[in-house]
């Protein structure tokens, strides 16, 4: 993140310094630019597609709670698993759910693409608990808060000393699914521009009919979004530094970063993904 400025990685609000913002808008409007050129407005608006679901992949990952190596012996609550992994399992699930709706139309596809990111957060967090609770023997209590948002459920009591935590509180489980479902949304919504994309300009560069590109098509939105979800999550996992507990982590607020970080990530990558169309006329 350092493309974008600011402080030594700390815990709370890291805002971008306005130089970062100014580079930002000029390669996303660049990018879009470039899109409008290679296939007019059709490009600027998948690029714009990409660019929101790039996005929405970066903040549903600050949802999601990790604990990494720690949360494996009990001393932290979360996940046993790295920020990155995890929320590529998610977005995962969500694209084939998505991927496997799109010929329903563009809402059921995300409606399926979010549930399933969210549907594998929550079978995953229900089970992580199922393990530290009659496995482990242990409680689940946060580090960060005293009291969960939702239920009200006082923590202190709970923690085990020497740990920061330990299982997942209900708040962690619901941005767990929070986070899933955004990812697989915004997985799916990139998938599905690229889609469109590949499956308008295909057969006219090479001479084909929709039904003969279609494998080509499918495989290449698949193989780009998978990429740019990755790319994305990788992002604000290094926004995030570590392990995070979920929504009412401090580090969560650092989110603002991830989002412009994930903005121009997806603009750039975007636009190889159209421009690959181009490369193929030429050959």
């Amino acid at each position: 993140m350092s493309a974008l400025g600011g402080p030594k990685q700390t815990g709370g609000v890291q805002s971008p310094t306005a130089i970062g913002i100014v580079i930002s808008i000029v390669l996303i409007i660049v990018a879009l630019g470039l899109a409008y050129y290679l296939v007019q407005m059709a490009g600027v608006i998948a690029l714009v597609g990409i660019i929101i679901g790039g996005v929405l992949v970066a903040f549903g990952v600050h949802f999601v709670p990790v604990g990494g190596a720690p949360a494996a012996m009990g001393q932290s609550p979360g996940i046993a698993t790295g920020v990155a992994m995890l929320a590529a399992g998610a977005g995962l699930a969500g694209l084939f759910g998505g991927a496997w709706a799109a010929p329903f139309g563009l809402a059921v596809a995300l409606a399926g693409g979010a549930v399933g990111g969210g549907l594998l957060m929550a079978i995953t967090c229900t089970m992580v608990n199922v393990i530290y609770i009659f496995g482990m023997g242990i409680p689940a209590a946060s580090g960060k808060v005293d009291k969960d948002p939702i239920t009200g459920d006082t923590f202190p009591e709970y923690k085990s000393q020497g740990t920061e935590g330990h299982g997942l509180p209900f708040i962690s489980w619901i941005g767990g699914v929070v986070g899933g479902a955004l990812g697989g949304l915004g997985g799916t919504l990139i998938y599905l521009e690229l889609l469109d994309i590949y499956q308008a300009q295909l057969p006219v560069l090479l001479n084909a009919t929709v039904e003969q590109i279609a494998p080509v098509a499918i495989s290449l939105a698949g193989i780009f979004a998978v990429a740019m979800f990755l790319i994305n999550a990788v992002l604000a996992a290094y926004n995030i530094t570590g392990t995070i507990e979920g929504p009412h982590d401090p580090k969560f607020k650092r989110f603002p970063r991830a989002i412009i970080a994930a903005a121009v990530a997806s603009a750039v990558a975007g636009i190889f993904a159209i421009a690959l169309l181009e490369l193929v006329g030429v050959f």
